[in-house]
């Protein structure tokens, strides 16, 4: 009766009166009511949300956790997931379990703290336990992390941070366990807290005062540091070690410490260690080999500021004792490989002021010519001069521009043979999204496997798609229909049709009407792309087709005529009747630019007597393709393009294809675009194969937004449009230059990608690009620094003449407002690091010549950075560089 009583009390919620039963009874009447108990548990779990299950949650979780006799039971049932959406109190745990012997309860605590940290077991709960077993505290970070924040927390009654730190019993462990746990590091940034409450006050409080061994603490500092990880939890160990506030000894004897973090730690923790370094160096404290040391590696950062002061450094020591010479002066030649010109200059100097100390015989000097090599051509001169005319011969200035190999069209596979391979296929496209080559290949397989067989390919398929989410039997699923309605998905809306789960008169209504989804200036082209797939998930139920007209022969969407006529000579023969969007797109991807092919593959197709055939062999003796006008236009600091009606590309198509003929305007295709997913954008270049001016003016809106509104991902589509056929327009290169100014590192690195493919590929109109980039920065559309960085990035890869001939006609119109006023113009903040590229370009290219208005920046007074790149830019294009 006791088990009746005590599944009633937890089904009604009643968690007293069912601690109450759980007191009195039995190991054996314990587990007697487990399976009572597991049976509530599946009955509540299906219906979590409802107030029942919210009612009766927390004294289920209670009366299961008692009634497990075994520690790994109770504990899985505590820390199971579907308990947490109404769980027991720890109160009511520690009564339900206070009984239990202590080395029970031990390893409950001990299993418990060991789950993950998202398993959120309550800190009370597990401190309780530990309590009641007197057992050694946990120290995993599901423990630590608790105790963290159960001592941090405003809400504890009990003092301040440090006065609870004190009545502690394990305050040493723990504490030590925080400086090596993870988990709590990741919150450690906002919970340690600042002022006199804070967690650092705490820590050295107690280590001032004796209660914490302030090696030990000021040693895990140190360690979590060189540990590295995540600027901001850096910031909190470093904060906390500067409290503790470091003597001249304890500074000392870790020098090898501070080496390590000035060489290798994030930034704020490298200028700090290389502050304490410095003031070391200085007094006298740090050997000039251990400053030799330090220096190799710190001049081997990127941050210009560490490597500056370094250089600072190495300068008073040098002044103060000539001696050192001989070991840090191969120190100092470190930074001839910076990429910062500037830097090498600064360095150049160092060597400079103090090459005489150096003796003939300790072969210093040879350390120095061998490390000038790395210096930039312009700077290498000096070198030369300082070093010995012909040292530095073997190292050539001008160098040889490297571009990428140009991307050849690759020719589809046929499709899969049988369905078990087209079925593994089907399964790598859901995984990746494949390319354009993979998702053709494996819609033509699914065509014509469900025409053959399509039992056999359904089968094939079931494992594959099990885990969809509209092949789910969940009933939170009920919309698949209206879900494929608004968009096919790619190759999803065949699947889940084959597989039973579209109705006939949903895809009819697809296929009649097109999308039910928001129009916008991508409309065109994701309309022509989803109504083919439509309409072949709507035959494979009507009427089968054999295979597809329109599978691409190449992997950039174009279509060889012949194969064209023989795909139709084939329907003929099959007496087979084309998909109307599938011929529409087999005519827009058909290559028309071999004339003498056209015209015989159009013979063929008139022969055929078809009204296709006909329409081919039209459509093939057409000049084409034709691409329509264009007009720039302005709006806001955006200089965006429309386009006008291409009237080949109406008449005959259908509906959603005539779109793509129809004239692109700026303000009036301003609609929400449902357009998110970035794995259709890479098919659009093969919708209309040898007009990528057409995709670009329509995605131009995207690029423009990755510079302007700091937007991600919007330039993943300049790669593919580097690669597609057709002509490289104002469009694309409009493109480009918004890619080059975008927010984000990864649509900056497209971007680049994009301009050295067309740079490959012969089709890269430098003038025009330069003349979009300049017009775009002085409009402030386009971000001189971000630019600069991605400029440098192209440059690196060995294309110097390539970005010399962009900058050459970008640089006049950002340098032409200096000119009108060149004593108090402001310049563009980054214009410098463009002058910096382009000088290096120019002196690695062997570039000569005048550029208008340099001469008025190289003369303005001052040595900024402006100033200095200016002249340094001057220096290459009218005096040369070393030969």
């Amino acid at each position: 009766m006791s088990g009746e009583a005590l599944l009633k009390a937890v089904r009604a919620g009643q968690t007293v009166e069912a601690a109450g039963l759980l007191d009195g009874m039995t190991d054996a009447e314990r587990r007697a009511c487990l399976p009572g108990l597991k049976e509530l548990r599946k009955e509540l779990r299906a219906a979590r949300w409802s107030a029942s299950s919210r009612m009766a949650g927390p004294a289920l979780h209670a009366a299961g956790a008692a009634c497990h006799t075994g520690a790994a039971g109770a504990a899985n049932w505590i820390a199971a997931a579907d308990m947490r959406w109404s769980q027991a109190s720890p109160g009511v745990f520690l009564h339900v379990l206070g009984d239990r012997e202590p080395d029970w309860l031990g390893d409950v605590a001990h299993r418990l703290a060991e789950r993950p940290v998202t398993s959120r077991i309550p800190y009370l709960l597990l401190s309780g336990l530990v309590r009641l077993a007197g057992c050694e505290v946990p120290t995993t970070d599901a423990y630590v992390e608790g105790w963290f924040e159960h001592i941090g927390s405003t809400g504890h009654h009990g003092g301040t941070v440090v006065e609870r730190l004190r009545q502690d019993p394990h305050l040493d462990r723990m504490i030590a366990a925080l400086f090596d746990s993870l988990e709590v590091s990741g919150r450690a940034a906002w919970l340690f807290g600042d002022g006199p409450g804070s967690w650092y006050h705490a820590l050295a409080q107690l280590t001032g005062e004796g209660t914490l061994d302030r090696k030990v603490i000021v040693d895990a500092c140190v360690a979590r540091l060189l540990r590295g990880g995540v600027p901001a939890d850096q910031r909190v160990f470093l904060k906390l070690l500067t409290c503790l506030d470091l003597t001249r000894d304890e500074q000392r004897e870790r020098s090898a410490d501070w080496t390590a973090l000035a060489c290798e730690a994030t930034s704020t923790v490298a200028w700090h260690a290389q502050s304490v370094l410095a003031s070391l160096a200085l007094d006298d404290e740090l050997t000039p080999r251990r400053l030799a040391e330090m220096s190799s590696g710190v001049l081997f950062r990127t941050e210009k500021k560490l490597v500056r002061a370094q250089l600072i450094l190495l300068g008073k020591v040098l002044k103060r004792d000539p001696s050192t010479a001989a070991e840090l002066l191969p120190a100092v030649a470190q930074a001839f490989g910076h990429e910062d010109t500037e830097v090498q200059e600064r360095a150049l100097k160092l060597v400079e002021r103090h090459v005489a100390a150096l003796s003939a015989s300790d072969g210093v000097r040879e350390q120095l010519v061998e490390a000038a090599a790395e210096l930039s051509p312009g700077v290498r001169i000096r070198a030369e001069r300082l070093l010995g005319a012909g040292a530095l011969d073997s190292a050539p200035a001008v160098l040889q521009e490297v571009l990428p190999p140009v991307p050849e069209r690759t020719r589809l596979a046929p499709a899969p043979v049988s369905a078990a391979e087209l079925a593994e296929e089907v399964g790598a496209l859901l995984a990746s999204g494949g390319d354009v080559a993979a998702f053709e290949r494996t819609l033509d397989g699914l065509v014509r496997h469900a025409y053959g067989d399509r039992d056999g390919l359904v089968e094939a398929l079931r494992p594959v798609v099990a885990r969809r989410w509209w092949a789910d039997e969940d009933p939170e699923y009920t919309h698949v229909p209206e879900h494929f309605r608004e968009a096919p998905y790619g190759v999803e809306v065949i699947l889940a049709t084959l597989l039973g789960h579209v109705p006939m008169d949903t895809l009819h209504a697809a296929v009649q009407q097109g999308t039910t989804r928001g129009d916008c200036q991508h409309g065109a082209l994701s309309r022509a792309f989803d109504a083919r797939l439509w309409e072949v998930a709507y035959r494979v139920l009507a009427e089968p087709l054999p295979f597809l007209l329109a599978t691409p022969t190449w992997d950039t969407g174009l279509l060889e005529p012949e194969e064209l006529v023989d795909r139709l000579t084939a329907y003929r023969r099959l007496e087979a009747r084309p998909g109307t969007a599938d011929f529409a797109q087999a005519l827009l991807r058909v290559r028309r630019d071999g004339r003498a092919t056209a015209a015989a593959a159009a013979v063929r197709a008139r022969t055929l007597g078809s009204p296709e055939g006909y329409r081919l062999a039209q459509w093939l003796t057409a000049e084409g393709p034709d691409l329509p006008t264009s007009r720039r236009r302005t709006s806001g600091v955006r200089i965006l393009l429309e386009l006008g009606e291409l009237e080949e590309i109406q008449g005959q198509f259908p509906q959603d294809f005539r779109r793509l003929g129809r004239p692109l305007s700026v303000f009036k295709d301003r609609w929400y675009c449902p357009h998110w997913d970035e794995a259709d954008r890479q098919h659009w270049s093969a919708v209309v194969p040898g007009r990528r001016e057409l995709v670009a003016a329509r995605v131009l809106g995207d690029l423009s937004s990755v510079a302007v509104d700091d937007s991600r991902r919007g330039a993943a589509i300049l790669p593919f449009l580097a690669e597609a056929d057709g002509e490289a327009g104002e469009a694309v290169h409009l493109c480009v230059a918004y890619g080059l100014g975008a927010r984000h590192t990864e649509d900056r690195l497209s971007a680049v990608d994009a301009l050295l493919v067309l740079a490959a590929r012969g089709q890269l109109d430098a003038e025009r690009l330069g003349g979009d980039l300049g017009q775009l920065v002085r409009r402030g559309a386009v971000k001189p620094l971000r630019l600069a960085e991605a400029i440098r990035t192209a440059a690196a890869t060995g294309a110097y003449a390539t970005v010399w001939s962009v900058l050459r006609d970008a640089l006049p119109i950002l340098l032409a407002d200096l000119a009108t006023d060149a004593s108090s113009g402001t310049p563009a903040r980054g214009l410098g690091d463009l002058l910096a590229v382009a000088a290096d370009c120019a002196e690695r290219s062997g570039a000569r010549g005048d550029l208008s208005h340099l001469a008025q920046a190289a003369e303005r007074r001052g040595s900024s950075k402006l100033v200095t790149q200016a002249r340094r830019l001057r220096t290459a294009l009218t005096q040369g560089v070393a030969a």
